[in-house]
């Protein structure tokens, strides 16, 4: 019955594709509602009210359109705004990548080399090159930097700044570790080498030259985000809800608002060796093709971009609100999406459908979408009805229990006592755990988990007061004696 429901929102959403299709282009070569069978599929069992994708090939853009609404309700296209977090380090590579070509930068010189500024609570920080910031194997992780969890800078250079509390985890170069503040200090580099604010250097340098009207980077949620960019989406008990993004530093790492139709043109871009759809050269094809591959056989990540098991190239967005992918396969095609939901217990984002778009234009099956989103819920649900249920039914049977620890050991009863505050336990490392299992160590405060999963919150803080409930009641029934029974007393 719980996901009888959610085929039912899947099928509403179908219609509503039905509708909104119009809003948008197709060429030939893609066939327009097999492409919303498969959006339609994805949207409706992973929660995500409005999604817009971009396919291309070579210099042709073969399909861009919108489907679904945003958060005030209104249709969403292929020219809706929507942030597309991580896919902006890619932009950020490039930028980087240009003032190389320029000589203005080395990827081999030392960072401090052109940001004096840059110093960090661990002297093998001097040695942290360039390329290393691009590639993410500069020693810095979200756990010798925090960089959620910390204070937010308001701007790059004060993300410099807060950098130098940071140790590292390893020696530069040494291994891959995936973290924000790399991109931060890239992003910072660029506007002092560049001379411009780094927001400027792209509009300028990158979105201008690609025709990409609709595209604005920023530095801070939600404070910078546009009017125009409504709220996205968190997804709890079967519902997506509008929110706000929590606050975040996401200048050069994740601040990229775009579009799937100016995707489009950067995906032609990226499959053009370098240039615009107007012949306008951004980058020469052998750097472009340095950003994909990564320095060393053994890792997947290039210069913000990473290569899949299948060899294929691509980078995945995750906000708490919004999520997104880009993907380039072999014969030039490009696909884009950009979701208005964020990433949770049960959704990685927009991978699944970007995957399975490259299946069907490529002429695959494009499978199917299991909608695990409605069952993790469902299942937290009754784990939360249990915890209460039990809670109450140990409280009511807390002196039948006292009467079977009697005459044990103390100890024993004691340590049976402390089991209550696992949950407790359990719900204070939380967040660090969840960055641990889902993120290979990635920083998550308390407010951005309630985004990520508030059933789960939910559900171990019923877990939490019933237990707090059991052990106070149980504490109390071992701490009075028993009381005697009318035989008893006539016997005494």
């Amino acid at each position: 019955m719980a996901h009888g429901w959610r085929w039912l929102v899947a099928v509403v959403f179908g219609l509503v594709v039905v509708v909104v299709a119009p809003v948008g282009r197709a060429q030939e070569g893609v066939a327009g509602e097999a492409v919303a069978r498969v959006v339609a599929d994805f949207a409706g069992k992973a929660g995500y009210p409005g999604v817009a994708v971009a396919v291309t090939q070579r210099d042709r853009v073969l399909y861009a359109r919108g489907y679904g609404r945003d958060s005030a309700g209104g249709v969403v296209s292929e020219g809706t705004p929507m942030p597309v977090a991580s896919v902006s380090k890619a932009f950020t590579a490039l930028a980087v990548l240009q003032l190389v070509e320029a000589g203005r930068v080395r990827l081999d010189d030392p960072v401090r080399q052109h940001l004096p500024e840059f110093r960090l609570a661990d002297a093998r920080g001097a040695r942290i090159t360039v390329r290393q910031l691009l590639n993410q194997t500069s020693g810095i992780t979200d756990q010798t930097l925090r960089e959620k969890s910390l204070p937010q800078p308001e701007s790059l250079a004060e993300a410099v700044v807060r950098a130098r509390q940071a140790k590292l985890s390893a020696e530069p170069g040494a291994e891959h570790a995936y973290t924000n503040t790399n991109f931060h200090l890239a992003a910072r580099l660029v506007e002092v080498s560049a001379g411009v604010p780094f927001a400027e250097y792209l509009r300028d340098r990158i979105f201008r030259p690609l025709g990409m009207r609709d595209t604005l980077s920023i530095d801070q949620t939600p404070r910078d985000l546009p009017p125009q960019v409504r709220q996205g989406h968190l997804y709890a008990y079967g519902a997506s809800i509008a929110r706000a993004e929590p606050l975040r530093f996401v200048g050069g790492s994740d601040g990229i608002i775009t579009t799937a139709a100016d995707l489009a043109r950067w995906l032609i871009m990226q499959n053009s060796g370098g240039l615009a759809p107007d012949g306008h050269r951004l980058l020469s094809a052998e750097n472009l093709a340095l950003m994909h591959e990564a320095s060393d056989p053994s890792r997947s990540y290039g210069l913000g971009w990473q290569r899949d098991s299948a060899g294929r190239v691509r980078h995945s967005g995750v906000w708490f609100t919004f999520t997104a992918s880009q993907l380039l396969l072999p014969g030039g095609y490009g696909i884009a999406v950009l979701g208005n939901s964020g990433i949770g217990l049960g959704n990685e984002g927009t991978d699944q459908l970007a995957d399975a778009l490259a299946r069907l234009v490529t002429g695959g099956a494009p499978g199917s979408f299991p909608p695990m989103r409605p069952i993790v819920d469902a299942l937290l649900v009754v784990g939360t009805v249990v915890c209460g249920a039990f809670g109450i039914r140990a409280v009511r049977r807390a002196r039948r229990w006292a009467n079977a620890r009697s005459g044990k050991p103390l100890w024993r009863t004691v340590l049976r006592l402390a089991l209550q505050l696992l949950p407790l336990a359990l719900l204070i490392p939380l967040p660090d755990l969840l960055g641990l299992v889902f993120g290979g160590g990635r920083d998550l405060t308390f407010e951005q988990l309630t985004y990520f999963s508030f059933p789960l919150v939910v559900c171990l803080a019923v877990a939490v007061v019933a237990n707090a409930g059991v052990l106070g009641a149980r504490v109390a029934a071992f701490s009075r004696p028993a009381p005697t029974t009318g035989l008893s007393r006539g016997e005494a």
